[in-house]
């Protein structure tokens, strides 16, 4: 029974300046705006990097749950850690023997939805899914649209390999998270993780004095100087060498 990261998602004020970010320091692109999250009064962009998507949401209407998200963290950052199980109803009965709420579920095109209430888990959005009729790590993948693989571009970065939740009690937080996937925590330089399939998602103190949160991710690099000369470019490179984009510390590793 294995789980593995397939997305993240980044929630923004405004869209268009991220996604443009994103595309002209990553030269990635966007495969997919899905319709439906407008019932939630946002919009969104989803850009393939390797076989796993980034998502970046924001409000278009008042009073939206992303809209206060962005209230409670103090702007831009990130949103959701979500990802794909290969069979979705242990999933669902684990959730259900530790009390913890579903924010959303549905099912479609073979697709099943579970996201759990962040009151419950603690840390950011937790969401667990499964595609049924594509567990391949580049198959099929509802909330991306159709084909969403002919929009990759793996020259400058191939994959998220990790990402890094702040919380001012990591080693709670992570037993939380690793109760709910069912994964063993390791402790790798006295930091908490949880080695999802295809990656690592670290608990660390906070040290931007933001709340707690989906406060960065890493993506492996294929040409880490083409990426640091973009984000220099625009802004968003910092002098440890970690770029920023919607709020989110973004480390390349090799």
């Amino acid at each position: 029974m294995w789980l593995r990261l397939r997305q993240i998602c980044l929630v923004a004020e405004k869209l268009a300046p991220v996604v443009d970010d994103l595309e002209a320091v990553f030269d990635i692109e966007v495969c997919f705006n899905d319709p439906g999250i407008v019932r939630f009064g946002l919009e969104n962009a989803l850009l393939p990097i390797g076989n796993q998507l980034l998502e970046v949401v924001a409000p278009i209407e008042e009073n939206t749950a992303g809209g206060r998200y962005l209230e409670k963290r103090g702007g831009d950052g990130g949103y959701m850690f979500i990802t794909q199980c290969d069979d979705h109803a242990p999933r669902r009965r684990r959730v259900a023997e530790l009390g913890i709420r579903l924010v959303n579920e549905f099912e479609r095109h073979g697709f099943q939805n579970m996201q759990l209430h962040p009151k419950d888990t603690g840390g950011t959005f937790f969401e667990i899914d499964c595609q049924t009729n594509g567990l391949e790590p580049d198959g099929p993948w509802e909330p991306a649209g159709e084909n969403w693989q002919r929009s990759r571009r793996t020259g400058v970065v191939d994959a998220i390999v990790a990402g890094e939740i702040q919380t001012p009690d990591p080693d709670r937080l992570a037993a939380r998270w690793s109760e709910i996937a069912e994964i063993p925590l390791r402790d790798v330089d006295g930091v908490p993780t949880i080695p999802f399939e295809n990656a690592d998602l670290r608990f660390v103190l906070p040290t931007d004095g933001r709340p707690e949160g989906l406060g960065g991710i890493d993506l492996r690099a294929v040409d880490a100087d083409r990426a640091r000369s973009a984000a220099s470019e625009r802004g968003c490179l910092g002098a440890d060498g970690v770029i920023h984009i919607c709020g989110t510390r973004i480390r390349l590793v090799d």
